[in-house]
């Protein structure tokens, strides 16, 4: 069986690093929806944010999501933080496979990306303050769009792999409604943060 899933969440929250390991240990490609944008569009995202606006982004982040997800084979996807604003994009998400929410607090976040220029919607005075509003907004998007909430806290990277394979398996082996939370357990004494997604 060829497993296909999904990762989203906040930008920061590790997506990226998370879904690249994840491909690896299960044998699949892995697609960074952020990365392929990049190079349809030639530019960097926040180039094309201050050039062309986000709205105008969106466009081409749904009908580029569009495409990947109608690729078969099994594959790891990581999304953009902004991926689940359009229902189009929520909706082609979960057809698309199991799709995991990787979950961290905008303080926990702010940690991990307050020296990175490349993220455009950060490019504000207060960049924790911007972070918050994000939350606020996308949290409950994230919650309906995943399968599996995975709270990312402190764990390794290897850790959060290790948690979200056994959500897969366990998927696999029941066989039920994957539409049920399942907030994965964080082990408390895990010290390192997961290292950043690119956006």
């Amino acid at each position: 069986m060829q497993i296909r899933c999904a990762l989203v969440g906040m930008p920061g929250s590790g997506k990226s690093t998370v879904g690249r390991q994840l491909a690896h240990r299960l044998g699949v490609s892995f697609v960074d929806l952020d990365h392929r944008l990049e190079q349809h569009l030639g530019t960097s995202i926040r180039s094309f944010f201050e050039a062309e606006g986000e709205a105008r982004f969106r466009d081409i982040e749904a009908q580029m999501l569009a495409d990947v997800v109608r690729q078969p084979g099994g594959m790891v996807l990581s999304t953009g933080g902004g991926a689940v604003l359009r229902p189009e994009n929520r909706e082609a998400l979960r057809q698309f496979g199991n799709v995991l929410y990787l979950r961290a607090a905008p303080e926990e976040i702010y940690k991990r990306v307050r020296h990175d220029r490349s993220r455009p919607l950060l490019q504000v005075g207060n960049p924790l303050e911007k972070l918050r509003e994000l939350y606020a907004v996308r949290d409950p998007l994230y919650r309906e769009t995943a399968h599996y909430v995975i709270e990312t806290g402190r764990p390794t990277v290897s850790t959060l792999v290790n948690m979200i394979m056994m959500q897969l398996e366990m998927a696999a082996a029941g066989g039920g409604d994957a539409a049920t939370e399942a907030p994965a357990a964080v082990p408390q004494n895990a010290s390192t943060d997961a290292p950043q997604d690119q956006r």
